[in-house]
């Protein structure tokens, strides 16, 4: 069950590249009491706010227009913030490095974000 009293303190980074995925995930997470930080379409500019911006965890599509997230990804693990990947490619989209690494299966309902916001939640704290 979800405890929304701790998720409403987590500050999420949202990096979509897909404007319509990006409101629904923004809109989930609103609804959810989280912060939304960003979103970023772009690789470039989801590092920039990932190294300017205080964000508790952050919430990742791996492809961005044909390019990998994972440069962001390498950012956020060598800064200790925990991350999910949102991907329609499940768990074969992802590096060996990041296996084990909670992954949403596109397209994901409000309670499997809860869950996994859940599980990053555990790390921060």
């Amino acid at each position: 069950m979800t405890d929304p009293a701790k998720l409403a303190v987590l500050r999420v980074l949202v990096v979509e590249d897909e404007m319509m995925v990006s409101m629904l995930i923004e809109d989930m997470l609103s609804d959810l009491g989280c912060s939304v930080i960003g979103p970023a379409s772009r690789l470039d500019e989801a590092i920039e706010l990932a190294k300017t911006s205080d964000i508790d965890c952050a919430v990742l599509d791996v492809n961005l227009g044909g390019q990998p997230i994972f440069p962001l990804a390498d950012l956020l693990r060598e800064r200790g913030r925990p991350f999910a990947f949102a991907t329609g490619y499940g768990d074969a989209g992802v590096r060996e490095i990041d296996k084990g690494t909670p992954v949403l299966q596109k397209p994901f309902r409000e309670g499997d974000l809860a869950r996994v916001l859940e599980e990053l939640h555990a790390k921060v704290s």
